[in-house]
């Protein structure tokens, strides 16, 4: 029986119990930005769970794919030395939102396993909570279940809680016995052991308490049910693996990596660990980079880019000098995407992050490696078996190396690593990458709110037809998110109304401004924000008089304003489909502001855009823009819109039925937006900046209409200025400046030319700063340049003055650094001029040699120069 097929049943027999079948959610959590990553099916249920939001149906069933790489959960460096851990997995998981209890779901959970898996049942064990009398006796119901397979344990391995206060409960876990030859050995071994023998293969949570500030647990009125259970493990035991590495969902994998590296799987131990790891965080890059994110410094980026640079490291244990993750993540694709539609549309997206992210780190990895490999012989030389933290967090700040391979390699030396000094190094950036992803907690919403939700109430949107409606005030919330049943003048307070025209900030767009009229009293709506699942909020200022709960009133939205931004929005889209036509269809949004005045628009894409591409975006857009093409919108069920071709945006969170604006031929997404009614409103577009804000993220910002004109007027306005000061005609400006930077250029020259000079009359003066190492002289200095020569020259006087020594010399040249090393005949049997330049020149990006007297290298890193040359008595030393 495959993975497909298991998961297949799993989702078959959950729908013929009577359960929603839903789809799994996006890697990113939507609803619970205190995670990193979601990491169990029951994230996108946690509302529920808390009854902060209420669903349509009370039983569902999914497979979660997930991820654990990071925060509290995480399982990154455990990958490919154990036979279970896994970066990335799918779960599949069935819930009882208020609805059955623990017998229905202990029962389903036997008769999956032993009807439709058709796992041995004299092989199963049951492990309950100590106290859980109740799931107990529930269990010895079953008669397949074999007497004396029930085993009580404590609250570490059978109680489980959503954090330190909320709903927790019970658990009962369902155990496969493999057999003594894979377990420990040990005569005590039995349930509760560490070893592979009792294997975990399904955990069936009973929510039936909350626990409060102070730790009492009370009883919930309406237990729920949350169980998991790990697709590949589980198909590894119904295949007969015992890891889950060798199941179908990794072979097809592993064999790609082994047909790449022309190693096989099997032979040897640490080939089978690397093609484990590589195969795993491949997995978990594809599902990543699909769910729309992208390598970066921080946050959940930075996972991301230790999980590829960690597999990438690995590939060269099995000798993969060449970029390999593009044609391995290429068949997880080709493997996963029957399950997994959304992979296939990622590809081209995901070929280009997976080379970009791995050119860029192989320069990384050599300088790294480089250093590491100098600082562990200078340790196993003074007898020191540990990695200092404070070197490891250089190798970080200044090549990005990743702490995970520092371990890795110490790991393969026999030596340890100063973690806890690596952490205190990093804590500043550890704050600053936090702030990309910390937040609120749905469970610390206001008051205000929950008692709207546990009311039942929702926003009806009218603002696609008007910018006025009628409607009632239901919901009063004072500055401490309060509910108040008034409010009078000067006050803020946040008005609820069940239908509203104003448009609440999702998607990029902000929130609508305004006016809010009552029998009573005026106020101003200064923003407008979704609270929860629904709920829409007008954040005001109450200026005159005063509102009460009930009250009608005529809510206005300030509509120059909201025509603004609709020209600015449609822009956006219209934007989107020029990059995809002049870049390529690897272009994404992953990011977008629209505001009246301006937009910002985020997409991914590798290399600076060009003038030219620019000037052809730009051109494209306002060729639409004149076309004055009318804009249609309709609902559509969400598989039907993608199917007809409109483009879905990484990050969001849709429903079963969705929004789609077109604009004729040229662009089709799914957006819940305001928008012109034909392109030629938005009269003008003009592109103000194309930035970098990420690896394989760049920023487009522009401005429309009016806002566009007085660009053209400022920089009309300019250019008058320029001309006048270098009196000049306008049309001749360019000729001007080029003449004046060839002078400057010149003058430039001269100042270099003169100050090498001066360096070469000071020959003494560096020599004076020679170091000993052993009981040889070392010269060490950074020259001013004005040819390659020069180096060459002062590094002759300097060896003849010195008469017996070393001399190293590094300078800056057209922009790279220049790099001699020189050894006197009399050194030459011990120090060679060759390899001492090797190993500086791979610390500014470069290579060389030469001859064991002399030697001279480049490397494309100047900035790095003062830091090899302090390099080099350890390097010359080592």
């Amino acid at each position: 029986m495959t993975g497909n097929e298991i998961r297949e049943k799993f989702l078959t027999y959950f729908k013929k119990n009577n359960h929603a079948i839903i789809e799994d959610s996006s890697l990113i959590p939507q609803d619970d930005p205190t995670l990193l990553f979601t990491n169990a099916g029951m994230v996108q249920f946690k509302q529920v769970f808390m009854g902060e939001e209420k669903r349509e149906y009370t039983k569902a069933a999914t497979c979660q794919r997930c991820v654990r790489a990071g925060g509290k959960h995480n399982d990154l460096e455990n990958v490919g030395h154990t036979a279970r851990h896994h970066t990335f997995f799918e779960m599949l998981g069935n819930f009882s939102f208020c609805d059955y209890f623990k017998e229905d779901a202990i029962q389903m959970a036997w008769e999956f396993l032993t009807v439709d898996l058709a796992l041995p049942k004299e092989k199963l064990w049951i492990s309950v909570f100590e106290n859980d009398d109740e799931a107990f006796s529930m269990w010895e119901k079953i008669e397949d279940l074999p007497k004396g397979r029930i085993v009580r344990l404590g609250e570490k391995d059978n109680f489980w809680a959503m954090g330190d206060t909320g709903p927790c409960g019970p658990c009962s876990e369902i155990h496969i016995d493999q057999g003594p030859e894979v377990g420990c050995g040990r005569p005590d071994c039995k349930m509760g052991c560490d070893c592979d023998r009792f294997l975990e293969l399904w955990n069936l949570v009973f929510m039936q308490f909350y626990r409060d500030e102070s730790g009492t647990m009370t009883p919930l009125p309406k237990p729920s049910i949350d169980t998991g259970m790990g697709l590949e493990r589980i198909a590894a035991v119904v295949q007969g693996k015992l890891t889950n590495y060798d199941s179908d969902l990794f072979t097809p994998i592993i064999n790609k990596i082994s047909s790449l590296s022309s190693k096989p799987y099997g032979a040897d131990k640490r080939t089978d660990t690397a093609m484990k790891v590589i195969a795993d965080h491949c997995r978990a890059t594809a599902f990543l980079v699909a769910d729309g994110m992208l390598p970066s410094n921080e946050g959940r980026g930075y996972v991301l880019r230790r999980i590829m640079r960690r597999a990438v490291r690995f590939g060269r244990t099995l000798g993969l000098e060449r970029p390999f993750l593009a044609d391995v993540t290429a068949e997880v694709i080709k493997t996963m995407q029957g399950a997994y539609p959304h992979l296939a549309e990622a590809s081209e997206l995901l070929a280009k992050v997976a080379l970009n992210e791995e050119e860029r780190f192989r320069e990384t990895l050599d300088n790294g490696l480089s250093m590491l490999t100098i600082e562990i012989n200078r340790l196993q030389k003074e007898k020191g078996n540990t990695v200092p933290g404070d070197f490891i967090f250089k190798l970080y700040d200044t090549y990005g190396f990743p702490l995970d391979i520092v371990r890795d390699v110490a790991l393969e030396n026999s030596m340890e690593i100063d973690e806890p000094g690596f952490n205190l190094a990093m804590e500043e950036q550890r704050s600053q990458s936090k702030k990309s992803w910390k937040g609120g907690t749905l469970a610390a919403m206001s008051t205000g709110v929950k008692k709207l939700v546990a009311e039942g109430h929702k926003t009806v949107f009218a603002g696609y037809k008007t910018h006025r409606t009628n409607s009632v005030v239901k919901g009063l919330l004072n500055h401490a998110g309060e509910s108040v049943s008034k409010a009078v003048q000067g006050e803020p307070v946040s008005v609820f109304c069940p239908e509203t025209p104003f448009y609440a900030e999702a998607g990029g767009q902000i929130g609508d401004q305004g006016e809010i009229i009552g029998p009573n009293g005026k106020a101003e709506v200064l923003d407008t924000v979704i609270v929860a699942d629904g709920i829409v909020l007008h954040e005001a200022t109450v200026f005159e008089g005063s509102f009460a709960l009930d009250d009608r009133v005529e809510l206005k939205v300030m509509e120059g304003r909201r025509q603004r931004i609709a020209c600015n929005h449609t822009a956006t889209h219209i934007l989107h489909a020029a990059m995809k036509t002049v870049l390529g269809e690897h272009v994404k949004q992953s990011g977008s502001l629209v505001t009246p005045e301006r937009l910002r628009f985020d997409f991914t894409h590798f290399s600076p855009i060009t003038h030219e591409e620019l000037r052809s975006i730009e051109k494209l857009a306002n060729e639409e823009i004149r076309a004055n093409t009318p804009l249609n919108t309709e609902m559509l069920e969400r598989d039907e819109a993608i199917k007809s071709g409109a483009v879905a945006l990484f990050g969001e969170k849709y429903g079963n039925k969705v929004r789609v604006v077109s604009i004729g031929n040229f662009s089709k997404e799914l957006c819940g937006g305001t928008h012109v009614r034909a392109t030629g409103e938005i009269g003008l577009l003009k592109i103000t900046a194309e930035s970098s804000i990420a690896a394989g993220v760049r920023r487009i910002e522009a401005v429309t209409g009016p806002e566009a004109i007085n660009i053209f007027q400022a920089q009309e306005m300019q250019l008058t200025e320029l001309a006048n000061i270098l009196k000049v005609p306008a049309d001749n400006l360019g000729k001007k400046v080029e003449k004046l930077l060839i002078t400057q250029k010149d003058l430039e020259k001269e100042v270099s030319r003169l100050t090498a000079k001066l360096s070469l009359s000071d020959i003494d003066g560096i020599i004076s700063n020679a170091k000993t190492v052993g009981n040889s002289k070392v010269v060490v200095s950074r020259v001013v340049l004005d040819s390659p020569k020069t180096l060459r020259e002062m590094g002759d006087r300097i060896r003849d003055k010195l008469g017996s020594g070393i001399v190293v010399l590094g300078g800056e040249y057209q922009g790279k650094a220049a790099l001699l090393a020189m050894v006197t005949k009399d050194l030459t049997d011990i120090y060679k001029a060759g390899d001492i330049i090797k190993k500086v020149s791979a610390l500014v990006g470069g290579s060389g040699g030469g001859r064991p007297d002399m030697a001279q290298a480049g490397g494309p890193y100047p900035d790095k120069l003062d830091e090899a040359l302090e390099a080099v008595p350890v390097i010359i030393g080592s």
